[in-house]
């Protein structure tokens, strides 16, 4: 069963006017409503063709942290896998569910949330017995001190205009000392042309412009929103939302990962880093004040 929050309501955000066409590719601002709106109603509509094109790769019961394929068997920045029984961990943008099924096969206590109700049929299709939560992440629907642990593997953080609002509610709902693990696209990418050839190896724009990317119908209202955030920003996100940052990790493009993936490849891959996993524990030192 999928969980929702009063205030929430399935397909609640359909298609707008002028998506027949195809949206429109533009930058301009987007703020908190605006972005969740779109991006709800992007991954409702989109839910059924992602996972047919990537489901294969991330398969129904790996932990993927990004398109260059890291795997968290290998990389263990939520801890060895032995110690991972027993613990309550919230995985923020599940889409599938594929990070919370992996967990809970190493003995852990995962709730799968995600924004999308679409998304989260896709994780009823395939199964499992930890529980499904659909809800926005900059407004977590869980008592102070929940959990453990906190995961989110291209979820959420790419796509809220203040990531602050989602970081400031994961450690409200982490214990002392919890752990958050989360992977965003590596901010260095919004300065070139998301192409996975040579011509996405040009700079095009600059890395210090924050401008959202909107998609949007003819009626001018978002589709889709996507947010940048510079290294710094992302750090002096971390550091004001209570968190002290203990790992930033790039991964390379491993030589047998021959897939494409929106823009990134091989080729991007081999030259400038996609992917950017930031590694936080709550801190119990400059907690910061609630917000009025």
């Amino acid at each position: 069963m999928i969980q929702e929050p009063e205030s929430f309501a399935p397909g609640a955000a359909g298609a707008t006017a002028g998506d027949e066409a195809g949206p429109e590719a533009t930058r301009r601002a987007a703020g908190v409503a605006e972005s969740s709106r779109a991006n709800r109603g992007w991954w409702d509509r989109n839910a059924d063709e992602y996972q047919v094109e990537h489901g294969t790769f991330l398969g129904d019961d790996r932990f993927v942290w990004g398109p260059e394929g890291l795997d968290e068997v290998e990389a263990e920045l939520l801890g060895p896998p032995e110690e991972l029984k027993g613990k309550d961990v919230l995985e923020i943008g599940a889409g599938a569910a594929q990070c919370s099924r992996w967990l809970a096969a190493q003995g852990a206590r995962p709730v799968a949330l995600d924004l999308s109700h679409r998304q989260l049929q896709h994780a009823l299709r395939i199964g499992g017995s930890f529980p499904l939560v659909c809800a926005d992440a900059g407004a977590l629907p869980f008592a102070d001190a929940s959990f453990d642990l906190a995961c989110s593997a291209y979820g959420a953080l790419p796509f809220v205009a203040d990531p602050r609002l989602v970081l400031r509610e994961v450690r409200r709902v982490l214990r002392p000392g919890g752990r958050f693990v989360f992977s965003v696209t590596h901010p260095i990418r919004w300065a070139f042309p998301d192409e996975p050839g040579p011509e996405g190896l040009s700079v095009s724009a600059s890395y210090f412009d924050r401008t959202p990317y909107v998609e949007q119908g003819e009626d001018g209202r978002a589709v889709y929103v996507e947010h940048h955030r510079t290294l710094g920003d992302r750090v002096r996100d971390i550091a004001s939302a209570g968190f002290r940052l203990v790992d930033l990790v790039e991964p390379e493009w491993p030589a047998w990962n021959t897939a494409e993936w929106g823009g990134w490849s091989p080729l991007r891959g081999g030259l400038i880093p996609g992917t950017a996993i930031f590694v936080c524990e709550r801190s119990e030192m400059g907690v910061p004040p609630a917000e009025g």
